[in-house]
C-alpha cells in the first residue's frame, strides 16, 4: 500500500518558516558578531549594521533593502517573485533581530551573547562560521526546495539574465564578491576586528559562500542515494537477467550501434542503491570480464523500490 504525502501551500509555508529560522540563527547569532558576511541583501546588511556602529538592526536592514527589490522584480519580471518571496525576506528578518533581542520586548533573548557561542568565537572561530554557514545553507535550501527566495540577489540575478543576458549564478556571485569586499573594506576602515585582519574575514566569507552554496544544493537535490549503471556488453541478455532475478531491479535494453565495429547490440540501463554498486560491478564482470560499465550519481527516483523526495 502506497502513502500519499499530502502537500499544500500551509506545509510550504511552515517549512519556509522553519528555513528562515534556521538561516536567521546561521546569520544573526553565528557571523554577524564575526564580522564574516554570506554576501547579497544579508550581507550588504550587515555592512552598513558595523558603518553604523551597529545601531541598524541587521534584520531590519535586510527588509529595508529587499522591499524595493521586490517591486523592481515585479516591475520587470512580473509576479514571478510573489507573495512566497515577500514572506520568506519577511520573516527571516523579523527572526534575525528576534533571535538577536533586537526585537522590542525581547531584548533578553541575544543568543548571540550565549557562552557557548563566546566560547566558540575566542576559541574555535572556523568552527563558529562553519556551524553559521551550515545553518544558512540549510535555511536557503528549505526555503527554495518549498517554492520560497529571500529576495535580494536573487531578483538582481533575475532582472540581469532578462535585460543583460547574464547567467544568475555568475550575477549572484558577482553581487556577493562585491558585498563581501565592501564589508571588508568597512571593517578595516573602521578597524572592528582588531584580533583578526580584515582580508582574513573575507576569506572566510568566500569559504562560507562555498559551504552555504554546497548545502543548499544537498537539501534542494538530496544526497547521492543512487546510481544508474549503464552497461555495454556481448552478454546483455544474461546480465539481464542477472539484474532481476539477483536483485529484483529492473532493467531497461537500448538498442545502439557501436561505431568502432559498426555493430549493433542492446545498452542494458538499470538503477541501483549505493550498497548495491559494487556487489553489481562484480556480478556483471563474473558474466563479461570485457563489458563495459558507466555509473552516474542519480539525485532522484520516482518508481517502484525507490523512496520519493520530498
Amino acid at each position: 500500500m502506497k502513502i500519499k504525502i499530502f502537500k499544500s501551500p500551509f506545509i510550504d509555508y511552515v517549512a519556509i518558516t522553519l528555513g528562515a529560522a534556521f538561516m536567521a540563527i546561521g546569520i544573526g547569532v553565528f557571523l554577524v558578531d564575526a564580522k564574516v558576511v554570506p554576501g547579497g541583501a544579508s550581507g550588504l546588511a550587515m555592512a552598513i549594521h558595523y558603518l553604523s556602529d551597529n545601531t541598524i538592526p541587521v534584520g531590519m536592514m535586510i527588509w529595508v533593502i529587499n522591499v524595493p527589490l521586490y517591486i523592481w522584480g515585479i516591475k520587470v519580471l512580473g509576479k514571478r517573485f510573489g507573495i512566497r518571496t515577500f514572506y520568506g525576506f519577511t520573516v527571516s528578518s523579523f527572526f534575525i533581530d528576534f533571535f538577536r533581542g533586537d526585537i522590542p520586548g525581547f531584548g533578553s533573548v541575544q543568543l548571540q551573547n550565549s557562552q557557548t557561542i563566546i566560547d566558540l568565537h575566542q576559541n574555535d572561530f572556523l568552527f563558529l562560521i562553519l556551524v553559521g554557514a551550515v545553518l544558512l545553507g540549510l535555511g536557503l535550501g528549505i526555503i527554495f526546495k518549498f517554492k520560497g527566495t529571500t529576495a535580494g540577489s536573487d531578483i538582481v540575478a533575475a532582472v540581469m539574465q532578462k535585460k543583460y543576458g547574464i547567467k544568475p549564478g555568475q550575477a549572484i556571485m558577482f553581487v556577493d564578491i562585491i558585498v563581501i569586499g565592501l564589508a571588508g573594506l568597512i571593517i578595516e576602515i573602521k578597524d572592528l576586528s582588531p584580533d583578526r585582519p580584515a582580508l582574513s574575514l573575507t576569506l572566510y566569507a568566500v569559504f562560507l559562500l562555498f559551504v552555504s552554496a554546497k548545502i543548499i544544493d544537498v537539501i534542494i537535490d538530496g544526497f547521492d542515494y543512487a546510481r544508474a549503471a549503464y552497461i555495454i556488453s556481448e552478454k546483455y541478455d544474461e546480465i539481464g537477467k542477472a539484474i532481476m532475478n539477483d536483485y529484483s531491479r529492473g532493467a531497461t535494453a537500448i538498442k545502439s550501434r557501436g561505431l568502432y565495429k559498426n555493430k549493433e547490440r542492446e545498452v542494458l540501463v538499470t538503477i541501483v542503491t549505493l550498497k548495491e554498486v559494487t556487489s553489481l560491478t562484480e556480478r556483471i564482470k563474473e558474466i563479461d570480464p570485457d563489458a563495459f560499465v558507466i555509473i552516474n550519481n542519480v539525485h532522484e527516483v520516482l518508481g517502484e523500490g525507490f523512496r520519493r523526495r520530498i
